[in-house]
Parts: structure tokens; sequence; C-alpha cells
């Protein structure tokens, strides 16, 4: 779905993303690690178009989406959480889902004086959809409440409801573990894997957490100074020494010799 070639983003002297070539394939959910630094986030936000990539091409079915902005990519199916949640905190749940599609009926002055009708119905369906991906998530029990009263992990959970509001074909999940408690984190977990085999959404994950990424991602790609260092299973990742090298600083040669 998803083809990065030669992707390279510069902040001045520094190359955050430094030829940076990957596939993402469609129906997977692909796991992207690497020690801090290592220019993942920098990466999500060029495919992502929240920042433009300094030079390089992106992919999507085939179409080249270099450079396109965060709207059009929206309209495309492909969206993106961040590291920290950005919700409505004086909104309740449901109205943060409500807002997530575009061109409704009354974001258009004309039609909240003429179209009051269509706009109701608009918004009945929009409620009653957000109703679902709620009861989906298992946080239906937090329908009414600020979304600015929730938990860590009931953002993110809210978050990823936020892309099940629209036709989503490939989502960006960045750290989406960080600060949610276990618990929650496996209820999200359990939505993502349920997103990938009923709904056929497509997942790009960033995350630290070496079990979460065992348990949903394969293939896992590990990137390293803003680079891609290896890709396969999280089995072949852990034993290829240029990963421990990238994480430890040492190799299992140099290990083996200061043991010497």
């Amino acid at each position: 779905m998803i083809e990065v070639h030669d992707l390279h983003k510069h902040f001045g002297g520094f190359h955050a993303v430094d030829g940076a070539t990957l596939r993402i394939e469609t129906g997977s959910i692909t796991g992207l690690i690497g020690p801090n630094g290592a220019g993942k986030t920098t990466l999500f936000n060029a495919i992502a178009g929240v920042l433009p990539p300094t030079s390089g091409r992106v992919t999507m079915d085939g179409e080249d989406i270099t450079g396109l902005p965060p709207h059009t990519l929206f309209s495309k199916g492909l969206l993106r959480t961040f590291q920290i949640a950005h919700e409505f905190t004086s909104m309740t749940v449901r109205e943060n889902l409500m807002m997530v599609p575009g061109g409704q009926s009354g974001e258009r002055l004309w039609n909240t004086w003429f179209g009051r009708k269509r706009i109701a119905e608009e918004e009945r369906a929009l409620a009653a959809k957000a109703d679902e991906v709620l009861e989906f998530l298992t946080i239906d029990h937090l329908t009414h409440e600020r979304a600015g009263n929730l938990s860590g992990g009931q953002k993110k959970l809210l978050e990823l409801g936020r892309t099940m509001m629209v036709d989503a074909k490939i989502v960006f999940l960045d750290e989406v573990g960080a600060g949610v408690n276990r618990t929650l984190l496996n209820t999200i977990g359990d939505a993502i894997i349920r997103l990938n085999t009923e709904r056929g959404y497509t997942f790009c994950v960033i995350e630290h957490d070496m079990d979460f990424i065992g348990r949903l991602c394969d293939p896992v790609i590990c990137m390293a100074e803003g680079r891609v260092l290896a890709e396969g299973t999280l089995a072949e990742i852990k034993a290829n020494e240029q990963v421990i090298e990238a994480y430890l600083g040492t190799g299992l040669k140099n290990k083996a010799k200061a043991e010497a």
C-alpha cells in the first residue's frame, strides 16, 4: 500500500531521515522500532504530509503522494495519530468523534439557515456511528464524558476511534502505548487486531514496548540514524547484530571480545 523510496528530511545540517526505503504491505500490521532519535516520527510526518520531505518519493497504491498535505491524504484514507493525543477537551467523547468526517452540511453558513433538516439528519447518523465506534472500542460508558477528563489510555482509544469515523485505508500509530497502563494497552491491541482482521485496516505502528510489537506486528522494521537498518519478524530483528548495536552501542562480537 505504501512505498517509501530514498526519503530524506533535513533540518539544516541534521539529517533526521537519511535515505529511508521501505514498503508497507496492504493488510499488514507493520511495526516500526528503533532507538530514540532514529527518525521514526519524522518519517511518519513526512509520509503523512505533516512535514514536506527534503527529497525522495512516497507512493500509496501506486499513486505519488509525496508532499501532499494532511487533509488531502485524509481524503485518500491515510490517517495518523500522535504520541500526545489531541482531543477537543471541552467536548464530549461522542462529539469528538462526530467532528471527524469532512464536508458536513453544518459547516456551510447557508445550510444553517435553510438546511436545518438535512443537518439534523446528518447529526443523527453521525451520532449513531459514533455510538457504534464507542461500543466497538468498549468505551461506550464514556459517551457523554468530556474528553479532557479521560485517562491517557482512554484518549488513545478515542484517537483510534476517530479513524473509524471515516473510510481509513492505512493508519499510522505513533507510540500508542506511551503513558498507557497494561490493561488499556491490551484493549487498544485488541481493537487494532479487530480493525485489521474484520475491517481490513492496514497499520504501521511506532512503539517501544516489544511485547506489544510482538503480539501485533509482522513484519517489524528497525530504523537507526534515519535509515532502515533491518526488517523481518521480531525474533529475527532481536537476533540482528546491527540492531543490537543500534540499541546497546555494542554488537555481539564486541561483547564477546569484552567478555574474553
